[in-house]
């Protein structure tokens, strides 16, 4: 894996010249992040693990969920998406491929005013028989200037933090999800 931070965690170079879905969202993006993590699970459990980013951020709870602590079973019905569908309280859903990835982006208002337009793709790959690859590639627009970029570099930090924590946890919920279980 190579990585230079706080652009780039745990992903291939092969993994950052891929196209996804996200792509179509924001042609010309200010800055580009990519996260990537393996998981010892099939893709559509992984994947069930990604709806649940319509309960919950699964990150620091204390910071990004009001200190409400993550599921840690999956919630019936979060499984069943459509666009416009709210996940992580400041995004909605934009597309979706079961057992593929979910693409989101952040929602009008003060957050897009405050952070500019900010779209990602959570993309899930398996790699062998119960092994996976989950990808995240995030996209920012926004001005030019220099606060706009000073904002997105402090961001770039911000985001790695929380971005690495929240792929972990699902990692490890997926790691310990039965494989017989009904991924939706």
């Amino acid at each position: 894996m190579t990585g230079t931070l706080p652009t780039l965690w745990g992903v291939t170079p092969d993994e950052t010249t891929r196209r996804y879905p996200c792509d179509e969202l924001l042609p010309d993006p200010r800055a580009t992040w990519f996260r990537g993590i393996d998981v010892a699970a099939p893709a559509p459990v992984v994947h069930r693990w990604l709806c649940q980013l319509r309960v919950a951020p699964y990150s620091y709870d204390l910071l990004d969920n009001l200190g409400r602590r993550s599921p840690r079973t999956l919630t019936p019905g979060v499984d069943e998406l459509a666009p416009g569908q709210t996940v992580m309280t400041l995004f909605e859903l934009v597309s979706f491929a079961r057992a593929g990835h979910l693409t989101i982006r952040l929602r009008g208002g003060p957050g897009r005013r405050v952070l500019g337009d900010f779209v990602l793709t959570y993309d899930v790959r398996e790699t062998a028989p119960g092994r996976s690859r989950l990808v995240v590639k995030v996209l920012l627009g926004g001005g030019g200037g220099p606060v706009a970029r000073l904002r997105r570099k402090t961001l770039a930090w911000g985001d790695l933090l929380m971005m690495r924590k929240q792929l972990r946890t699902l990692r490890d919920l997926a790691e310990r999800t039965p494989s017989d279980v009904d991924p939706g």
